[in-house]
């Protein structure tokens, strides 16, 4: 039950998160929309018993990617001449608001104890085997390689059109 609320939250926050992102002026705010987006996908992966990801999620999207992003942004130094999005008084409520509502679900985690969503025994049995198989790397590596090669391809590429997009378009401005 509690499992399926969180889910249900954080599906909400993603939505939300992505909305807000998406109808900002401010690229800048608009990124810290998507961290929350890639914040509550992260949650979402976790309560699903996805760990690895939730954790690859949050370093690599919310880590690596959004530097990326916000390197791009002042690579290309926009200006400020927008108008403030997220230090209005509204936001900073619903800040407060929901960092209470987290220390609250946090606590009463703590307090009545955490199970696991799938119980304490669910899939170990196959990730041994697996990992027993392949090895830890292998366990994750040969899926991404064999199953994933060309979406993995395909964002690599994307990501560097995307940096080779903003080098040309700093340098028209110098």
């Amino acid at each position: 039950m509690v499992t399926q609320i969180l889910f249900f939250f954080f599906a909400a926050c993603a939505g939300g998160s992505a909305l807000a992102m998406v109808t900002r002026k401010n690229p800048v705010s608009s990124a810290v929309w998507l961290i929350g987006t890639f914040f509550s996908v992260a949650a979402i992966y976790t309560l699903l018993g996805a760990y690895f990801i939730g954790i690859i999620q949050i370093l690599v999207y919310a880590g690596a990617i959004m530097v990326l992003f916000l390197f791009v942004l002042m690579l290309l130094n926009l200006g400020n001449d927008y108008t403030v999005d997220f230090r209005a008084v509204p936001w900073q409520a619903a800040g407060a608001v929901a960092g209470l509502g987290i220390f609250g679900i946090l606590t009463s985690a703590f307090v009545r104890g955490y199970t696991p969503p799938l119980g304490n025994e669910a899939g170990r049995a196959a990730l041994q085997t697996a990992q027993a198989n392949h090895g830890t790397v292998g366990l994750i590596g040969m899926p991404l390689y064999q199953d994933f090669m060309v979406p993995l391809q395909a964002t690599a590429i994307l990501l560097l059109i995307a940096c080779v997009g903003a080098v040309v378009l700093a340098k028209r401005k110098v």
